[in-house]
């Protein structure tokens, strides 16, 4: 606790109460100061048994196990204080080792060596304690192997996964952990996800069909050939191809998130630093004066001195300041258990406090796997001429729906062969443009046309769009040059889990879902039906999103749920952004609050639900802390010792911390 207590600075620690870290070794270990606290207690009973239950013992002897407390007690913390004091910052070690000197001082050397052993005791507990929410985050990044098989022309070497290029073939026999994230090139399997996706289940896998293509463009390649280090393997033999060196791996960005995650501070523990910056100078104002009591009470200057040591101990908010911080690490370290990331308190808390979810259709409640229904052309053109266009152009974006088109269109023109586009361009949220035969191609949403320049489509095409969409599809209208070719209607899937995944946040008390998107309204409506929402907003552009966001946000907390990347503005925007699938994304992985690392929508009921527990277990926390230092500082004043003190002061401490250790044992209810 910092005289000054600025904590503008962000905490390299999380259980940085107090400026502890906690990082002590020692001669006897990991568990030296625990060893050294307790010996200071049983120096402390046999000090206090020999000199209250054996009459006419020389004073000396008692006194030298009290001095053996003190030694055994104080050691961390005299190590501690001195570190701060050079640091200039005023903490609560040098206002416990100012109260046990002042204690000894008066010769009150069991009080003094009690206050010293509760202390040290207290804090090899809370270090241990909060040592087991820091340990379920470091087991993330041993879950990757040390080393890796590595094909060499003929030779199969072992190598460490630090001297892993991008390129290298990795071997990956039955049963063991993946080494690196890449694509499988050779073998079937299936693999264990729940490391990094939390995925419940082994998920099929196979290789991709061209190695070359997913070389060059790795957004073509599929979930069901994308494979992440530190992920289990079935009982196939594979081979991989790296896409990425170890420090880069999904894996490796989370730990690395989630242990960035642990400094960013919660709303509540900017307010409790805001408090604290108040309350200690007054605490410290208010000792100061109870020194001079003698002057007005009639009492001995060291009764005065020994009330004012009291409440310097009674009245340090240790467990104000580690309230919020033990609930946050905790709070992160079991999401990121289930597979999802929280970057810090702030989207933990905020969470929690929704009372709206804005969700992105394509890719969140659906599939995000259109498939082509309709191929209609117009009038002067065929199935062939349009399709072969379509294939053209779109085969060279990675957009959901282009991708559709390349892939079914290529099936539907059989041997056909289709000629090659170029200089795509992406008019966002519209469609793209592309050369192909020396002119121009429009692939786009109706409403692309007649807008911006682009000549408008005649009666006719109307007319057939205006039908296609009566049935809900996703419509793409073609033009190449100057002719309107036809229009090609496309379905997404809903998610088969969306409808009961929504009907669980209903349950929590969400009371506003939305369904937003780029599609025509008629398309937005056809899903959300689906899925069970009564609201779908439709034909929004990125910008339009952005303001439909900021509708929702002025009537409360609103999180926005998508993949993260063409959804990132609207993300920004929300209270909370929340992505979808970012196992595969380095976008979504840096753009979004929340990741829910794997294609699964349960997850975002499960990270509500978690941080409303730790909301609650956050304002236990600050009830139990408060309460605690309101009832001592009275108390002291009015006669209660220091012995009493120190062990309410230590046990409120540990109290919210165990309080919040139990965020790490959190189980959805549904």
């Amino acid at each position: 606790m910092s005289a000054d207590h600025n904590h503008d600075h962000a905490h390299e620690n999380t259980d940085n109460h107090a400026g502890h870290d906690h990082a002590h070794g020692g001669i006897l270990g990991p568990n030296t100061e625990l060893i050294f606290a307790l010996g200071s207690g049983v120096a402390l009973i046999a000090g206090f048994a020999l000199e209250k239950l054996v009459p006419g013992l020389a004073s000396w002897i008692p006194l030298a196990f009290f001095l053996c407390a003190y030694v055994l007690g104080g050691f961390f913390t005299v190590g501690e204080a001195v570190e701060n004091l050079k640091k200039r910052r005023f903490e609560i070690d040098t206002l416990m080792l100012v109260a046990a000197a002042g204690a000894a001082a008066l010769g009150h050397w069991a009080e003094g060596a009690l206050l010293l052993f509760l202390f040290s005791l207290g804090h090899a507990l809370e270090h241990y304690a909060m040592g087991r929410a820091k340990r379920a985050i470091e087991a993330l990044g041993e879950l990757a192997p040390r080393t890796a098989r590595v094909r060499r022309g003929q030779d199969i070497i072992e190598t460490p996964v630090e001297q892993l290029e991008i390129g290298d073939v990795v071997i990956v026999r039955p049963n063991e952990r993946l080494p690196a994230d890449g694509f499988i090139i050779a073998g079937t399997t299936s693999i264990n996800q729940a490391p990094v996706t939390g995925e419940s289940m082994p998920v099929d896998k196979h290789p991709v069909a061209d190695p070359a293509e997913a070389r060059s463009r790795h957004a073509s390649v599929t979930s069901a050939s994308v494979v992440f280090a530190g992920t289990i393997n079935g009982a196939g033999a594979i081979e991989i191809e790296t896409t990425r060196k170890s420090s880069d791996t999904t894996l490796a960005k989370v730990v690395r998130m989630v242990s960035e995650a642990e400094t960013q501070k919660s709303p509540t523990q900017r307010f409790t630093d805001k408090f604290e910056r108040i309350f200690v100078p007054l605490v410290l104002a208010l000792t100061f004066v109870l020194l001079f009591a003698w002057m007005v009470v009639d009492e001995p200057f060291r009764d005065s001195f020994y009330r004012a040591m009291a409440v310097l101990v009674a009245a340090s908010p240790c467990a104000l300041a580690i309230a919020t911080p033990s609930a946050v690490l905790s709070g992160v370290a079991r999401a990121a258990r289930a597979g999802v990331l929280i970057k810090g308190g702030a989207p933990l808390e905020s969470l929690g406090a929704i009372n709206a979810i804005a969700f992105d259709k394509t890719g969140t409640l659906t599939e995000g796997q259109p498939r082509i229904t309709d191929v209609v052309p117009f009038t002067g053109t065929d199935t062939n001429e349009l399709l072969r266009v379509a294939v053209a152009v779109e085969r060279l974006s990675d957009h959901p729906l282009a991708e559709a088109i390349a892939r079914d269109g290529t099936e539907q023109l059989g041997g056909v062969t289709v000629d090659t586009a170029s200089s795509l361009h992406s008019l966002t949220g519209k469609g793209v443009t592309a050369q192909l035969d020396g002119q121009t191609v429009y692939i786009g949403k109706p409403e692309m046309f007649g807008a911006d320049g682009v000549s408008p489509l005649d009666a006719p095409a109307l007319q057939a769009i205006e039908q296609l969409r009566q049935l809900g599809r996703t419509l793409m209208v073609v033009r190449h040059c100057d002719r309107d070719l036809g229009v090609i209607g496309l379905l997404d899937t809903p998610r088969p889990a969306a409808r009961e995944a929504l009907d669980k946040l209903r349950s929590m008390g969400v009371q506003r879902m939305i369904m937003i998107s780029g599609d025509h309204q008629k398309a937005a409506e056809a899903i959300a039906a689906q899925v069970g929402l009564t609201e779908a907003w439709g034909n929004l552009m990125p910008d339009h999103k952005v303001e439909a966001i900021k509708r929702l946000r002025a009537d409360g907390n609103v999180a926005m749920v998508g993949d993260g990347v063409n959804d990132a503005p609207a993300m920004a925007t929300a209270t909370v952004g929340v992505a979808m699938g970012a196992a595969g994304s380095d976008v979504a992985l840096e753009t979004a609050d929340v990741a829910l690392m794997a294609d699964d929508l349960s997850k975002l009921s499960f990270t509500v639900g978690l941080s409303r527990r730790t909301r609650s277990i956050i304002l236990q926390n600050l009830f139990v802390s408060l309460g605690v230092v309101a009832f001592l500082v009275p108390a002291t004043i009015l006669g209660l010792g220091i012995g009493p003190a120190i062990a309410l002061h230590e046990g409120s401490t540990l109290l919210v911390v165990f309080n919040a250790l139990r965020l790490l044992a959190y189980r959805d209810k549904n």
